[in-house]
């Protein structure tokens, strides 16, 4: 899973730090803008992106990192530099370790959360920065808009020494992974997991176990990881969703997610507590 990372997320810089030269994650819609050192992309630092030749139209404080302001700063525009190159957060996966990483989903959803929420989804009155608190207020009738999560189980259903995976239908790359989908009005995480299982496999499980979480900034959901084993049931996949499903052995693997994502943390430790890892 992800390694420890020094962030204290805040709202407000303390005013000990003001004029403090920060860490600045530029986005531009969903791009993130990244300086290239030495052949590495690289987090800009200075007091505000004018000092890069950069115009934001919005900034965001998101916390400290070991001590340092770190900031988001939103461009509506596309912008033009020959410094920086604008990349997705996948390409950037790759290349910034798990934490940073992290960081920059942070500051994607909340520069996106910003400009799509300028306006009171109830009474239309534009709306405005609520006070000690990451949200946008309505001056007139007073409804508070939040950053959006979308919370979403993910789940490794175990079957003996075999897994249970899938290939989604609208996967960009050929490759089987864990059962996700998102939870519904009403609905707790351990009955999504049965729910969702359920619907794209047609299996029953029994005892989940909980693994962890992690934040997936496409577009703002927070995965919810499970372990659990299989109850009943033949793999009938829902085709709609599922192109196919198999049991695997950890000794005969398909192409799996990258080790970036919770699914590939789910596999992982599965295969450490089958001897294999």
């Amino acid at each position: 899973m992800a390694e420890s990372f020094n962030f204290r997320p805040m709202v407000s810089l303390p005013d000990e730090l003001s004029g403090v030269q920060g860490i600045w994650l530029c986005v531009e819609r969903n791009m993130v803008l990244m300086q290239v050192s030495e052949g590495r992309p690289k987090l800009p630092e200075g007091g505000h992106p004018r000092d890069f030749g950069l115009y934001s139209d919005h900034e965001h404080f998101l916390g400290l990192l070991d001590g340092v302001p770190v900031w988001a700063a939103g461009f509506d525009q596309p912008v033009r530099s020959d410094d920086f190159q604008a990349q997705n957060l996948f390409s950037l996966s790759a290349q910034l370790d798990t934490g940073t990483w992290a960081l920059a989903g942070r500051a994607v959803q909340i520069v996106e959360w910003h400009r799509t929420h300028q306006f009171c989804g109830r009474c239309g009155e534009r709306t405005e920065p609520a006070q000690g608190e990451r949200a946008r207020k309505c001056p007139s009738c007073g409804l508070l808009n939040f950053p959006r999560l979308a919370p979403a189980i993910i789940t490794l259903i175990e079957r003996g020494e075999e897994a249970l995976l899938a290939r989604g239908r609208n996967f960009g790359n050929p490759m089987y992974s864990t059962l996700a989908g998102f939870v519904e009005p009403g609905e707790s995480i351990e009955e999504a997991v049965h729910r969702e299982v359920r619907e794209e496999v047609g299996v029953e499980v029994t005892n989940l176990r909980y693994f962890g979480s992690q934040p997936w900034p496409f577009p703002h959901s927070l995965m919810i990881g499970f372990h659990a084993d299989w109850a009943a049931g033949e793999i009938a996949i829902d085709e709609a969703e599922i192109s196919d499903a198999k049991w695997f052995h950890a000794d005969d693997l398909p192409n799996i997610p990258g080790r970036i994502s919770i699914s590939r943390w789910l596999i992982d430790d599965w295969l450490r507590r089958q001897g294999r890892g």
